[in-house]
């Protein structure tokens, strides 16, 4: 059975590392970035809420075409609330697929870090949603990340919560394959 997995968690904490580590041991995975889908659409930093909508719905039909070739869906991508996640649950659902969500967490300090430490980031997708943040409060808009992850997290009974904080990429990927129940393949 194919699965989303949906990493979820604040900007910065790694999320997009971990989706990239797996597709790259896991042939035929969509790495399925809704980030990345936004910045296909012009004019997205200028309207970047009203843009993200519409990255989300192309995001969900792109997965649904991937979970029917019988392949797993990788998506790193932030949601604080249910409404968020409905409509890949409902895709998963309508594919014939298990939706499984992971949230990556540390500490708020150790996320606001993470994310500060982006900054001298070259790759221009997370540079340009990280500017969205900046222009938003930067770290403290993580920290109200951070809490409505915490407010949300109880209304996900199913999501697994995996610590990110001085931990490397490569034991957060370990904890995310061991949470998926698959074998760790290569590092």
């Amino acid at each position: 059975m194919p699965r989303l997995i949906h990493l979820n968690g604040p900007s910065g904490i790694g999320k997009s590392t971990i989706a990239q580590a797996y597709v790259d041991r896991h042939p035929g995975v969509l790495n399925l970035d809704t980030d990345r889908v936004v910045c296909l659409i012009g004019g997205w930093q200028d309207t970047f809420f009203r843009t993200f909508q519409a990255a989300q719905l192309l995001t969900a039909a792109m997965a649904g075409a991937h979970l029917r070739t019988g392949f797993d869906v990788v998506m790193p991508q932030l949601a604080t609330r249910v409404a968020d996640v409905e409509p890949f649950e409902a895709v998963a659902a309508e594919c014939g697929a298990e939706y499984r969500e992971i949230l990556l967490t540390a500490d708020k300090s150790v996320a606001c870090e993470r994310f500060a430490g982006r900054a001298a980031t070259e790759d221009a997708v997370t540079k340009g949603i990280d500017d969205v943040l900046w222009e938003r409060g930067g770290t403290a808009m993580v920290e109200k990340i951070h809490d409505q992850l915490t407010a949300y997290l109880p209304q996900r009974p199913r999501c697994v919560v995996v610590p990110t904080g001085g931990r490397a990429p490569e034991d957060t990927y370990a904890d995310v394959v061991a949470a998926l129940g698959a074998p760790v393949r290569g590092r």
